[in-house]
C-alpha cells in the first residue's frame, strides 16, 4: 500500500477506545474554554462585572445551588448578556459542526456551510420579508422566512443536481455556486427596492447576535442539539467517504443515501443558525481547518471537537464585537479574523485537500 493509502487509512484504522479517549479529553479541555470565555463575555460590557461574581450568578441559576449575588449584577448578566451569549455558543457550535460536515462531504477544504446556498437562501428569505412583509404562519417572522428560504435552496440545489438516484458531489457543488448567483442577484434587486428597510436590510446581511433572546435559544438549541447527535452516528461513513464514493461502497455504505442524510442535517443546522443570526462568515469554515490542524481527520473526533471550538470562537468573536465604542455586527469581526488567518494557512502551506 502506497503512503497516499495509508495516510487516507488513517482516520478509520485507530482503535475506538483510543478515538473515544481523545474525543473526550479534547471535548473536556474546550467545555473549560468555553465556560472561561462565557464568565469573561458576561463581566464585560458598559457595566463591568467581577469575574467571581459572575461565575456565581451563573451557579446561582443551577438546580439545587444558591449563593449570595447582588440584584443589579444577577439581571444584567441573566436576562441583557446570558441569551446574547448563549445564542452565539449554539450558533457557533451549529456552523462548526456543519462546516466540518461540508468539507468532510465535498472532501474539500474550501467547503463551507454556505457552499449549496442554504445562507444566500436565508438571506433571500430575511430580505424579502423585510422588504416585502409577508405574513408567515405560526408568527414566525423573519427568521421563519429566513428558515424557510434555506431549506428551499438546499432542497432546489439537490433536486437540480440528482438524476436517475445519484446526486455526483461535483455536479451538486457547480449547482450550489449557480444558485447562489441567482439569489446574489435577487438579493441585490430587493436591496436596490428596500427604501427605508436599507439599513436593516445591511444590519441582518452582515450577521448580529445584539436581538438575541431566551426564546431564540430555547427554539434553537434543542434542533441543533438533535440534528448534531445524529451527525454523530454518521461520522464513520464521513471518514469513509474521505476515500472516494465507489471505496465507500464496496467497503458497505450506502454512498447515496448517506450523502442525502448528510446533506439534509448539515442544511438544516446550518439554516436554523443562520435564521437567528444573519449570515456570519468564516466560521464554518476556519474552525474546521483549525481543529483538523489539532486532531487529525479523524470525523469521530473532529466533529464535536469542531462544534465546541465553534462555540468558543463566536462567543470570543461577539465579545470583542461589543467591546469597542460602537457595537460592530458579529460578522464582521469574524470576516476581519477569519480572512487573515485563512491566508496564513494557506501561506504556511497548512491548507491541503482532504
Amino acid at each position: 500500500m502506497g503512503e497516499t493509502s495509508t495516510t487516507r487509512d488513517e482516520p478509520t484504522a485507530i482503535r475506538p477506545a483510543r478515538v473515544g479517549s481523545r474525543a473526550i479529553a479534547w471535548s473536556v479541555g474546550l467545555v473549560v474554554a468555553l465556560v472561561a470565555v462565557v464568565i469573561a463575555s458576561a463581566a464585560l460590557g458598559p457595566v463591568g462585572i467581577e469575574y467571581p461574581v459572575v461565575a456565581m450568578v451563573l451557579l446561582d441559576a443551577l438546580p439545587r445551588l444558591s449563593f449570595s449575588v447582588p440584584d443589579t449584577a444577577a439581571t444584567i448578566v441573566m436576562k441583557i448578556r446570558l441569551p446574547r451569549i448563549a445564542l452565539a455558543a449554539i450558533v457557533g457550535f451549529a456552523l462548526g459542526a456543519a462546516g466540518t460536515v461540508m468539507q468532510g462531504f465535498f472532501r474539500n477544504p474550501m467547503a463551507d456551510p454556505s457552499i449549496i446556498g442554504v445562507s444566500t437562501g436565508a438571506a433571500t428569505g430575511a430580505v424579502a420579508w423585510i422588504v416585502v412583509p409577508v405574513v408567515i404562519p405560526f408568527g414566525l417572522g423573519l427568521q421563519g422566512a429566513a428558515f424557510a428560504g434555506a431549506l428551499i435552496a438546499a432542497f432546489g440545489v439537490y433536486l437540480i443536481a440528482t438524476e436517475r438516484g445519484r446526486t455526483p458531489v461535483a455536479t451538486l457543488l457547480l449547482a450550489g455556486v449557480a444558485v447562489q448567483t441567482f439569489l446574489g442577484a435577487v438579493i441585490s434587486y430587493l436591496l436596490i427596492n428596500s427604501g427605508e428597510s436599507l439599513e436593516r436590510v445591511t444590519y441582518w446581511l452582515m450577521g448580529h447576535l445584539h436581538n438575541a433572546s431566551w426564546g431564540d435559544v430555547t427554539t434553537t438549541f434543542p434542533l441543533a442539539l438533535v440534528v448534531f447527535l445524529v451527525l454523530l452516528a454518521y461520522t464513520r461513513d464521513l471518514n469513509v467517504l474521505l476515500l472516494g464514493e465507489n471505496e465507500a461502497h464496496s467497503l458497505g455504505i450506502e454512498v447515496e443515501r448517506s450523502k442525502r442524510v448528510l446533506l439534509a442535517l448539515s442544511s438544516v443546522l446550518t439554516a436554523a443558525a443562520v435564521a437567528v443570526s444573519g449570515v456570519i462568515g468564516f466560521v464554518g469554515l476556519i474552525v474546521p481547518h483549525v481543529m483538523r490542524l489539532l486532531v487529525g481527520p479523524d470525523h469521530r473526533i473532529l466533529l464535536p471537537t469542531s462544534a465546541l471550538a465553534g462555540s468558543v470562537f463566536l462567543v470570543a468573536a461577539d465579545t470583542l464585537a461589543r467591546s469597542g465604542p460602537a457595537e460592530l455586527p458579529v460578522g464582521i469581526v469574524t470576516a476581519a479574523v477569519g480572512a487573515p488567518f485563512f491566508l496564513y494557512l494557506l501561506r504556511r502551506r497548512e491548507v491541503r485537500a482532504l
